[in-house]
This record gives structure tokens, sequence and C-alpha cells, in this order.
């Protein structure tokens, strides 16, 4: 792939990442590290975090990794305080981690419910506002970018705690939006369709034929690639993008405006065999 982009055109920005040792978030930061970004991730494992850090600086970017908890006020402002006093002011935030399985809802447990909007949705909300006010009482410009979902707009089967939450994490960039532009601050998010990745691919689509199922939904036929993503990314964190607020960007080759809620071609089956098999998918995340 061609770059698209000036190779600076992150110089002097200092970016958080959230859930950036894994998956698209891993693919965020070495993209945006890449074009002069000094990236900082955060994520409950130190294996991943230490890897993606690796693999960054061995490109030759600049990136830290720090141990955090987005479901705890506290830890988020250890880890936002601690990533200021290893590579200076923050300039923009990437609210990427996220949690999600595959339930029927009437008997989802309240514990299950909690970890996924906690997660989700307080994380996001935690990490925004600790940025921001930073950000306002310094008197500097900034931009979040959360990853939502296509199905916060839509609603999906066998996902409620995470098209609840990710409703609420688009709710609440078009609210800031119009809250903060005051001061300079920008928030947007980007709601991806299906991108293949390991962690989530094993917990959601267990099954060759399912994504095969899932491709068919999409009007380009494919799934998406990470570059297509992290394209978006750059763009909107970018001075390219300085008038864009409060925006809620579809990436999902056409899906939702064809097939509506990710998962409900699953009220189409058999429900006891849906139901078996998310117990089968529950008992290979425990192994």
């Amino acid at each position: 792939m061609s770059e698209l982009f000036a190779s600076d055109i992150l110089a002097d920005q200092h970016i958080i990442i959230t859930g950036g040792g894994t998956g698209l978030g891993r693919h965020m930061a070495e993209r945006c590290a890449s074009l002069g970004a000094t990236v900082t991730i955060g994520g409950r494992r130190e294996e991943p975090l230490n890897e993606t850090v690796a693999a960054v600086r061995d490109t030759g970017g600049k990136a830290e990794g720090i141990s955090m908890n987005v479901r705890e006020a506290e830890t988020v402002e250890s880890f936002l305080a601690e990533a200021e006093e290893r590579s200076g002011p923050i300039t923009r935030l990437i609210n990427n981690a996220a949690a999600n399985f595959l339930s029927p809802s009437h008997t989802l447990s309240p514990n299950g419910f909690d970890a996924i909007v906690k997660t989700n949705l307080y994380g996001s909300f935690f990490c925004t506002h600790g940025c921001g006010t930073r950000w306002i009482e310094r008197g500097t410009p900034g931009v979040v970018l959360s990853i939502a979902t296509t199905y916060a707009e839509t609603g999906s089967a066998f996902v409620l705690p995470s098209a609840v939450s990710k409703a609420g994490i688009v709710t609440m960039t078009k609210s800031l939006a119009a809250e903060w532009g005051t001061y300079g601050i920008r928030l947007n998010c980007i709601a991806p369709g299906p991108f293949p990745t390991k962690g989530a691919w094993s917990r959601l689509v267990p099954d060759p034929s399912i994504a095969e199922m899932m491709k068919k939904r999409v009007p380009l036929g494919r799934f998406g690639e990470p570059h297509e993503l992290t394209n978006l990314v750059v763009f909107m964190l970018s001075d390219l993008s300085s008038y864009l607020s409060g925006a809620n960007i579809v990436l999902d080759g056409g899906e939702v405006l064809a097939s509506g809620g990710q998962f409900n071609d699953f009220i189409k089956q058999d429900r006891e065999g849906v139901l078996a098999m998310f117990e089968m998918m529950r008992a290979a995340a425990k192994a």
C-alpha cells in the first residue's frame, strides 16, 4: 500500500490509544507512530502492550505502553498522568478498548451486562473526561476519536450490552462536541462493520460458515482491511478534518444499509441451535 499521507502529518502529537496492544488498536498505534506521532497504548495485559511497543520502536517510532483498566476511574487517571509524565501533554485520544460477547438477553447476568457497559461506555467516558479536563484547564485544543459500531444506531440481537454502551458512546460524542467545541475540542466516532481480528473473531465468529454469512451481508462482498480503518483514523485525528466534529462515520462496505443489525441473522435460525453455539463459544473463551 502506498502512503496516502505526508510522513509527518501527525508529528508533535501525543496520542493515547486504549486497547492498543492487540487487534485493530495495534494497527492504529503502528500507523500513527509511522506518521510522526508519539503513541501511548493502554490495556490490562502487559505482554501485548510490550509486543506492540517493541514493534513500533523497531521501525523507528515512539511508543510507550502502560497497564491500566478502563473500568476504573482512578486507574484511568493514573494512566493519563503517567502517560504525560513519560511523553508530554496528551493531544489526541482514541477510545478503542471494548468488550463483547454473544448472549441471549433473557439469560444475561447483571455481571455480564455490567462488564461490557463498564468497559465500553464507562471506560470511554473516564478517558474522554480525563483528557478533556486537561485540555480545558490548559486552554489547548484536542481531538477525541471513539470506536463505535454500526448497530449503535440500529440495535442488534444477542449483543444488547454492546449495543447499549456503543449507542451511549455515540451520544456522548455528539453531546460533548456541542459543549466542548468552544474550547477547540473535536469529538467524532467511527462505526466499523466487520473487520476480522483474532480476538473479536474468536468470540463472535467462531465458525467459517458464519463468516461467509456475514460477508454476504456486505454489498461490497468482502470484509474490511486494517489499512482502510487506519486511513480514516489518521484523517480524523489530523488537521485535514479540522471542521469535522460530532460525526459518526460508518465504515462497513454498505452492510448496515442492506442488512440492519449485525447479528440479526441469528434470529432466523433454530433458536436452540443458536443458544447451544453460544454456550460452546463461552466455554471455549474460558478454556
